[in-house]
């Protein structure tokens, strides 16, 4: 299995920062366009700037696009959101409901890190695709 892993971590690491930055995405057209269940009209300034963030940096992420930078933004954004929405509920995100908000910091914190990979916009105009198998 781990010969297997191995040879297609690339690939993988692909498709973890394309589900990852898609769904994020999804976050972002709720709030800002209204789709999937979310809200009609214009959302308050700082629902609609997040929404934004979401959206583009998401959609970035997910198409491997200036990943570092949109992955270090919407990391930043959801460690925000996660202590100012949640962190004084309860101590541990299980408990104030911020385990989505966490894991998305700590992810985008990582792509940040690792760049886009070798299977992304990035590496296809040039940029060091760091990470690539």
């Amino acid at each position: 299995m781990q010969r297997f892993l191995e040879r297609h971590q690339g690939t993988l690491y692909a498709i973890l920062r394309g589900a990852a930055g898609f769904l994020f995405a999804c976050h972002g057209a709720q709030k800002v366009l209204g789709l999937f269940g979310g809200a009609s009209g214009v959302p308050p300034a700082l629902l609609w700037s997040a929404g934004l963030i979401e959206l583009v940096g998401g959609t970035l992420i997910a198409l491997g696009l200036f990943t570092r930078w949109a992955a270090f933004v919407c990391s930043g954004q959801m460690a925000v959101a996660y202590f100012t929405a949640h962190q004084g509920r309860a101590l541990f995100p299980i408990q104030n409901g911020g385990e989505l908000a966490a894991l998305y910091a700590w992810l985008f914190l990582f792509i940040a890190a690792r760049g886009s990979g070798s299977l992304s916009l990035d590496a296809r105009r040039g940029e060091r695709a760091e990470g690539s198998a």
